[in-house]
């Protein structure tokens, strides 16, 4: 069982900046992997930005760049940073977390608009 707290969404300018962070918690200690995805109306879900327990860091080519993934407390919480927004980043996006045994666990998704 895990929970997400999923935070820092809301609307920003293009341009702008927004930090998201997950802190998980829950009977799972560990993860060997975190992440964000994020879908949009009509769209299919895809991966943003994952990071493994040993940092290892993957990035979509799209937010390469402009996104930063970050894990904090013993790996249980990751932060996105994001800046130079664009409109075509407007989405859900949802924490994601990988278990030890490869169990795939989920936030709720927290709201990005991005629009002038």
């Amino acid at each position: 069982q895990v929970q997400f707290v999923e935070s820092g969404g809301g609307l920003v300018q293009p341009g702008g900046s927004l930090r998201l962070s997950c802190a998980a918690s829950g009977s799972i200690s560990m993860f060997y992997r975190m992440g964000w995805y994020r879908q949009a109306p009509g769209k299919q879900r895809e991966l943003v930005a994952s990071i493994t327990n040993g940092g290892s860091s993957n990035y979509a080519d799209s937010v390469m760049g402009r996104f930063t993934i970050s894990r904090y407390n013993i790996k249980k919480t990751v932060s996105l940073q994001i800046d130079s927004l664009k409109p075509e980043d407007t989405a859900v996006y949802y924490c994601n977390a990988v278990s030890l045994s490869r169990d795939q666990y989920w936030g709720q998704g927290t709201q990005v608009t991005v629009s002038s």
